[in-house]
């Protein structure tokens, strides 16, 4: 594929190189007979073609296909591949077993490439958004940190990221405190219309962004008005007041559906005997449910997080220059100025979500435990 794209054709390239292994395969089957040998033929082979047509990186990318392509030979003609599953499977089951995972494979890989493709762009030594053939060459010259200084050292990026992390905690704050009693008080049977209350206070991730910020710009804009000039409040904190309520709207529905997402498997009897002991309501929502139920208050939170650090149209219209924030700084960045240090961002920010979402999951698995949902 990637020989055939250089010489322009991507799919001449992928006849090619299957009609190539399918000849590799019978020769190694056939004739060889030997894994090892077959193996390192492949690797090698493939390695050394990489590096006379493309170079080091093109080597990697050739090592890397020999040995999948030597591994997946010999787990075909040998029959690995049922190794791991039910002897009793018939091949249509077993084909389509194979094909399920390699089209959600497929489907990762596409998802993720773009995100692959930003990391080592942020490394550019030069002002470009593309690959320099100093870096294709892996040559260390064509690779910089000096887009992440420019990004620790500007006032205009350090200003919005600042900002960032002043709104988004806050926000977050708002959304887990609301969102969670909302959720505690729609998971009781004796409430009236939850499905419907539940329908309203999701409708922000439902209803087309563009359309909220433009229902917040006009709502917002009174509320700044009233505390401007009737309370006489601070214009530029006003602005910030503003910017984090609509962050916290933004972010309460995560809040709710994790939290109503834990609160299934809940004991309610618990809260019952509790209230029997003597214990009041509060007392037992900090003792009882609260410990129960904090895997998911936290993930709902780091969801709230997630949306308020990377939200950009909504604070287009509700916030003022004051308040930019990152996402707001990057938009600025690609509209106005292409600038490099972007990427830089862009791959920080990248990072940061994967950590979070990692802590998502080990919360997840925690509270399925804690529930007796999973094994311990």
């Amino acid at each position: 594929m990637f020989v055939g794209a250089g010489q322009g054709s991507a799919l001449l390239g992928i006849v090619i190189g299957a009609v190539l292994m399918a000849g590799l395969a019978w020769v190694y089957i056939t004739v060889l007979d030997n894994e090892r040998i077959a193996r390192w033929i492949t690797i090698l082979g493939m390695g050394a073609a990489g590096l006379l047509l493309g170079g080091i990186t093109a080597m990697i990318v050739g090592l890397l296909a020999g040995w999948f392509f030597a591994f997946f030979i010999f787990w075909l003609y040998e029959g690995r591949y049922r190794r791991k599953l039910l002897p009793y499977l018939t091949g249509r089951q077993v084909l389509w077993h194979y094909a399920f995972r390699v089209t959600c494979g497929a489907i990762f890989v596409f998802l993720i490439t773009p995100i692959l493709v930003v990391l080592p762009l942020s490394f550019n030594a030069q002002d470009f958004f593309t690959f320099t053939p100093e870096m294709l060459r892996l040559d260390p010259e064509g690779y910089s940190l000096k887009h992440y200084r420019d990004f620790f050292t500007n006032n205009e990026w350090q200003r919005s990221f600042k900002n960032s992390l002043i709104i988004a905690p806050i926000a977050t704050v708002i959304s887990v405190s609301l969102g969670t009693l909302a959720a505690i008080g729609l998971s009781q049977s004796h409430v009236p219309g939850r499905r419907a209350i539940m329908g309203i206070l999701i409708s922000p991730m439902i209803v087309p962004l563009i359309i909220s910020a433009t229902g917040m710009f006009f709502f917002y804009s009174d509320i700044g008005r009233f505390l401007e000039g009737t309370l006489g409040m601070d214009k530029n904190f006003v602005g910030y007041i503003k910017v984090v309520l609509a962050h916290a709207v933004l972010g309460i529905p995560f809040v709710i559906i994790t939290v109503t997402a834990t609160l299934v498997g809940f004991d309610q009897s618990l809260t019952r005997a509790a209230a029997n002991m003597g214990a009041g309501p509060v007392r037992t929502f900090f003792k009882i449910q609260m410990p129960l139920i904090l895997p998911g208050v936290i993930s709902g939170g780091l969801f709230a997080f997630i949306t308020s650090f990377d939200e950009v149209v909504v604070v287009l219209f509700v916030g003022s220059a004051s308040q930019k924030t990152l996402p707001w700084q990057m938009f600025t960045g690609l509209r106005e100025q292409i600038s490099p240090t972007i990427l830089a961002v862009a791959t920080i920010l990248v990072v940061f979500s994967i950590a979070l979402l990692t802590t998502v999951e080990l919360l997840r698995r925690r509270s399925e435990r804690l529930r007796g949902l999973s094994p311990a």
